[in-house]
């Protein structure tokens, strides 16, 4: 859920983007489905699949480096 709120920031700004012609997704390098506000799904699966690759590569590292601290520990 923490995932969420940026997420929807940073689709909201690539909605922008897209209809102002600031950028775009070329055809041939996508599948060709689009989600809400003419965004690709790629696009979605990236706001996903990236922030949970990032949380489990920290704690992976922190599974093996015990001394590691972050600042959540108690």
């Amino acid at each position: 859920m923490a995932i969420a709120p940026v997420a929807l920031c940073f689709l909201l700004w690539d909605a922008y983007a897209i209809a102002n012609k600031h950028w775009y997704f070329d055809k041939q390098q996508i599948i060709g489905l689009f989600g809400p506000l003419n965004i690709p799904l790629e696009e979605y699966l990236f706001f996903i699949v990236i922030p949970l690759a990032a949380i489990m590569t920290i704690e992976a590292v922190r599974n093996v480096k015990k001394h590691w601290i972050i600042g959540d520990e108690k």
